[in-house]
């Protein structure tokens, strides 16, 4: 095999053009193994797992593009600049003609009647695409993650003085109109809303309700850090506010992991204040999604609904640690404050003692790569490290379905869930996803199922399930 690695100084793309360019190497004829990304410090480790020799590309920083791959033969190497170069074809705009970066918003606005930008961009640079978006009258949802504090306050603030709403940045989720949005589920239309900041907690609230036959009308993205002390709620302010004063709307819920104490008496006021029932769901002890849920169900009249699951017998597991992998903060912060009771103190980073729980979706694993809910690859390891350590006993995932997300996510979490069962862990999985989800939920069910792992459709019973096991329960 040869190897060949290159470096390009100051060339970015975001890492789903990267992941798809990476995916398009490794699909040529002759190509063992092929990486294309950012080199940062996640995706430098990553290289060396691969096999690459970490002294080619010692010297690349954040802003450099990493271009590795291992093949048959000098030929098939030499191939692949051309393959690669078309994988990261800028595109274009009907009609051939393309488009400077600083006057899309504008064009866009002004050509098909726009009212809503959605931002994706790296996050250094979504800042003054925002603004822009914000200046030419359209409400922004930024997908980007990345972008500092300081800005998301001066962008809400701007966003209010033009009676604009802010989604984001981070925002992963949102369904306007009962079209989705970033990685939104296919879920049925209705009349119950949400505003929240929490992507997960939203897409979990949504495919529960949906699997209770309650229809999504909005729910509205508002950026992980609206409910900090820093940004002090403003787009879930704004948009509680405009949901109520929406007639096609009956029901709201706000949907956050655990807010700053000051903000969420705030919006407890806020919700207090509104016509429209509002049910508050934050993270937090003795609060779950299912709970939130069963909450809208009553307000509408409707009986509690037993969610699906698909069991396993645990009874001959091997004693061990919990280790959590997780794609979705808030069901990361759901479980944790489930499991705590009983495995007391839980930690949120890797440790080699003790409980932890990982949301892997966090900034510091997606910088220069694609979400795992995309990108699978960094989890993927993680738990195959944890096959062969014996400290290992339950091992609790989140599988994430819907629109922009893993095409397939069950069938390379397969291979993984069987060894880990195998060698005697107990594998708990929440599979949160509608029934008309691209990927097929029954089928994602039945593939994580017959690999040996307990599946949930509930993250909440997926978490009291692993309490039970950690506890001592078969």
């Amino acid at each position: 095999m040869i190897e060949n690695i290159t470096v390009q100084s100051g060339r970015y793309h975001d890492s789903v053009r990267l992941m798809q360019a990476s995916q398009v190497l490794r699909n040529t004829t002759g190509v063992e193994e092929a990486l294309v990304a950012m080199g940062t410090e996640l995706n430098l480790t990553l290289l060396e797992d691969l096999g690459f020799d970490p002294q080619k590309f010692a010297a690349a920083g954040p802003n450099d593009l990493i271009i590795a791959a291992r093949a048959v033969d000098e030929a098939t190497i030499a191939s692949l600049d051309q393959v690669l170069e078309e994988a990261l074809t800028t595109r274009t705009v009907p009609g051939g003609d393309e488009l400077p970066p600083n006057h899309v918003v504008e064009t866009a606005a002004a050509s098909i009647g726009a009212n809503l930008a959605l931002i994706s961009v790296p996050g250094r640079y979504a800042f003054v695409e925002a603004m822009a978006a914000l200046r030419a009258g359209l409400h922004v949802m930024i997908f980007s993650d990345n972008v500092t504090i300081e800005h998301e306050v001066i962008l809400k603030e701007e966003a209010a003085g033009r009676h604009l709403l802010v989604m984001g940045p981070d925002c992963g989720t949102s369904i306007i109109g009962g079209v989705g949005l970033g990685f939104a589920n296919a879920v049925q239309p209705g009349s119950v809303s949400l505003v929240g900041a929490s992507g997960t907690g939203i897409q979990q609230l949504t495919c529960l309700l949906d699997d209770a036959g309650v229809g999504i009308r909005h729910a509205w993205g508002t950026g992980s850090r609206d409910l900090s002390a820093a940004v002090g709620g403003s787009s879930t302010l704004r948009g509680l506010a405009a949901l109520d004063a929406d007639p096609g709307t009956e029901v709201i819920v706000v949907v956050s992991k655990p807010p700053a104490p000051e903000v969420a008496a705030a919006v407890r006021t806020a919700a207090a204040s509104c016509t429209t029932p509002v049910i508050v769901a934050f993270m937090e002890p003795g609060s779950t999604l299912e709970s939130a849920a069963n909450a809208v169900l009553e307000k509408l009249n409707k009986p509690p609904v037993t969610y699906s699951s698909w069991p396993v017998d645990n009874a001959d597991r091997r004693p061990g640690f919990l280790r959590g992998y997780f794609s979705g903060g808030t069901l990361r912060d759901e479980a944790r404050f489930i499991l705590e009771p009983v495995v007391g103190s839980i930690s949120l980073t890797e440790t080699s003692e003790g409980a932890w729980l990982v949301d892997y979706g966090d900034d510091e694993y997606t910088e220069g790569r694609a979400h795992p809910m995309i990108d699978q690859t960094v989890r993927l390891e993680r738990l195959q490290s944890a096959v062969d350590d014996e400290s290992v006993g339950v091992v609790l995932l989140d599988v994430v379905l819907g629109h922009g997300a893993n095409p397939d996510p069950a069938s390379e979490l397969a291979p993984v869930i069987r060894a880990l069962t195998g060698a005697g862990a107990a594998v708990v999985a929440n599979l949160c996803g509608s029934q008309s989800d691209p990927q097929g939920l029954q089928s994602q069910a039945n593939q994580l199922h017959e690999a040996g792992a307990a599946v949930y459709l509930s993250n909440a019973a997926a978490a009291t399930r692993a309490a039970e096991l950690v506890g001592g329960a078969a």
